[in-house]
C-alpha cells in the first residue's frame, strides 16, 4: 500500500513519469482486507485492532476534530481509501426483517461467493443475530460467513449446553453431544470459570488427549450485543490445532470453537492426514 499510495515518488525509480498512474506491483489491492481475515482464521491470530491498513481502527475517527475533517475531505487523516483494500461504506442495513436476496447482495458486495447450500446456512444465522440486534453490520456478516463455511468435519456435535456460576458459586457446566456413531452422552464438570467447567465437561465426553494453549476472544462489533469471536489453539503431539466461532453468548461461542478444534484434531487422527488448507495446497503439484 505503501507503493501504491505513494507512486509519485517511487514512480522515477522505474524510469516512470512521476504522474504515471500505472500499478507498481500485480497485488490486487481490494483482497487485502479480505486476506487478513482469511489468514487470521486459519492461524487462529487475532489482529489488534490497531495494526496499519488491516486493524479495526484504522478507518474508524472517533475525536471531534477528526469526524470534523473526514466530513470535509476524507484525505484529511486517511491518504487512502477503506474501499481500496476491499472494505465498503455502503448505507445498505440489514436487519431482522430483511430477506435472503439482500443477503445475498449484500455477501456478493462483500466478495463472497457462496453456493446455494452455504448461503442457506449463513441466511439462517443472520436471522438468528438479526433477532437479537437492530442492525446487522458488515463485520458481523463476515463473522457468520466464516463461521459457517470454515467448519472442520462434524465429527462430534455440541447439542446442548448449560453453564451455572457466580461470585459465590461453583462455576458448573453440563454438556450433551452427538458421538460419531449417532449416541447423546452428557456430563458435567465443576472449574475455575464457566469457560475452564465447560472445557472439562467436553474432555469428559470426547476423549481426545490435547493441551490448550492459546484462548482468545474479541468483539466482531461494539455494543452489549455484539457477536463475539472465540479462537482457540490445541496442542496435540506437537501439532496444533486451531478452532474458531462467533456468537452473541460468549460461553457458547468458547465451548464451539472448543468443539470445532477437537473435531480437527480427531478426523486428523482418524485420517493420519494434517486438516490445514495451507498444508493440503502446498502437496499439490505445481505447474
Amino acid at each position: 500500500m505503501a507503493l501504491h499510495v505513494r507512486r509519485q515518488y517511487f514512480n522515477p525509480f522505474l524510469g516512470r513519469s512521476p504522474d504515471s498512474i500505472e500499478p507498481l506491483t500485480n497485488i490486487n489491492t481490494p483482497e487485502i482486507y479480505k486476506t487478513s481475515r482469511l489468514v487470521s482464521n486459519l492461524t487462529g491470530m487475532l489482529v489488534q485492532p490497531n495494526k496499519a491498513i488491516v486493524g479495526a481502527n484504522a478507518f474508524a475517527h472517533e475525536s471531534g476534530i477528526h469526524q470534523d475533517g473526514m466530513l470535509k475531505n476524507k484525505q484529511t487523516y486517511e491518504i487512502m481509501e477503506a474501499q481500496t483494500i476491499g472494505l465498503s461504506d455502503t448505507t445498505l442495513v440489514l436487519g431482522k426483517h430483511s430477506g435472503r436476496n439482500a443477503f445475498r447482495t449484500r455477501l456478493r458486495e462483500l466478495g463472497y461467493e457462496l453456493s446455494e447450500q452455504d448461503v442457506n446456512k449463513a441466511f439462517l444465522r443472520f436471522k438468528e443475530l438479526a433477532d437479537k440486534k437492530k442492525e446487522v453490520t458488515d463485520r458481523d456478516l463476515e463473522a457468520i460467513v466464516n463461521d459457517e463455511t470454515q467448519q472442520a468435519p462434524e465429527l462430534f456435535k455440541l447439542e446442548h449446553i448449560q453453564v451455572s456460576c457466580g461470585d459465590h458459586a461453583r462455576p458448573t457446566a453440563t454438556v450433551t453431544i452427538r458421538t460419531p456413531d449417532g449416541e447423546e452422552l452428557t456430563d458435567a464438570a465443576i472449574g475455575t470459570g464457566p469457560v475452564d467447567a465447560v472445557y472439562k465437561a467436553i474432555n469428559r465426553v470426547v476423549d481426545v488427549p490435547n493441551q490448550l494453549i492459546e484462548y482468545s476472544v474479541q468483539s466482531v462489533t461494539v455494543g452489549i450485543d455484539a457477536l463475539g469471536e472465540v479462537t482457540i489453539r490445541l496442542k496435540h503431539d506437537d501439532r496444533l490445532f486451531s478452532g474458531h466461532a462467533a456468537n452473541t453468548d460468549i460461553i457458547v461461542a468458547s465451548a464451539l470453537a472448543y468443539m470445532n478444534a477437537l473435531n480437527r484434531l480427531s478426523a486428523s487422527l482418524q485420517s493420519g492426514k494434517v486438516l490445514h488448507p495451507q498444508h493440503d495446497q502446498a502437496q499439490q503439484p505445481v505447474g
